[in-house]
């Protein structure tokens, strides 16, 4: 969906009341957006910790909330799940129930065709759109929110085969308040995707960084490091919680990004192992030229 999508003039209503659970990055990040952009709307959290909610509270990112899902969703036109996406799995059958007729139930979860799966099978599926915010940080927690993490972002949209125009129109709403563009595209196509241009990085920058750990000291890892392996293994950084729930419910996409990796070092490997010049110019200019297209 671009920007001259009918969907690119979504709004959410004057006073519209949203209640986001998880406090973390995102969902705080989204709070922080909207408190920003929108200040008429009603914003609720949801946290596990008191102490979190009440953070949010002190920094006026929200106007109240509770520690229990029962007691926030019926009182919510959108609900958003900001919390890993295994969490986010085993939560919608919950918030389907609770929530009051004709409300979304949506998601910033990295992965959407589990997600989307576990919507479909919920008795809100008409009123619930997977949702993906192409964005964040290696930071973590409500202490890493910023307000215009969403600014300018796409916001992947998943909807359910049942997924009501006014959902949609919610959902494209919610992504524009924020800041971003709305993107529609099936779930499995956007993991397909999100495979190779999020999850493998951050796969080869883990693997980087365990890889120079095993045979480089602290001492001359720090003297000997400049900006090329800072900024490659800065995605290692990431929350091991997010990440772990990310690689699990997409893997068999990141698998085969990972075995096409493989397969791009493999061959410089026998390129290398030859001393070919001029393949190996081959392999670094193709690369060079790709990457100067993006």
């Amino acid at each position: 969906m671009g920007q001259d999508s009918p969907w690119s003039f979504a709004r959410l209503p004057d006073g519209c009341r949203i209640g986001i659970v998880g406090l973390g990055l995102m969902g705080g990040s989204l709070a922080a957006a909207l408190r920003t952009r929108r200040p008429d709307l009603r914003l609720l959290g949801v946290a596990r910790r008191p102490e979190t909610l009440a953070l949010a509270v002190e920094k006026g990112l929200v106007d109240g909330g509770s520690v229990s899902l029962a007691e926030a969703v019926p009182e919510v036109d959108v609900l958003v799940l900001a919390v890993p996406v295994r969490s986010i799995i085993g939560l919608v059958p919950e918030a389907a129930m609770l929530l009051r007729d004709g409300a979304l139930l949506t998601d910033l979860g990295s992965t959407k065709s589990a997600v989307v799966a576990a919507m479909t099978a919920s008795p809100s599926a008409g009123h619930c759109v997977g949702g993906h915010p192409m964005c964040g940080r290696e930071l973590h927690g409500l202490e890493a929110a910023q307000a215009d993490l969403y600014v300018g972002a796409t916001w992947a949209l998943c909807p359910t085969a049942t997924s009501d125009e006014p959902s949609l129109m919610l959902a494209a709403g919610l992504a524009r308040a924020a800041g971003a563009v709305p993107m529609l595209i099936e779930p499995d196509r956007h993991d397909a995707i999100v495979a190779r241009t999020s999850h493998l990085p951050y796969a080869v920058a883990a693997s980087l960084v365990r890889a120079v750990a095993a045979v480089v000291p602290d001492g001359e890892l720090q003297a000997l490091s400049a900006g090329g392996y800072r900024d490659t293994t800065r995605l290692a950084a990431s929350d091991c919680d997010m990440m772990l729930d990310i690689l699990l419910t997409n893997r068999q996409h990141v698998l085969s990004a990972l075995a096409d990796m493989a397969g791009q070092i493999g061959e410089l490997i026998r390129v290398l192992e030859r001393a070919d010049e001029v393949e190996l110019r081959r392999f670094l200019e193709q690369a060079r030229h790709e990457r100067r297209l993006k």
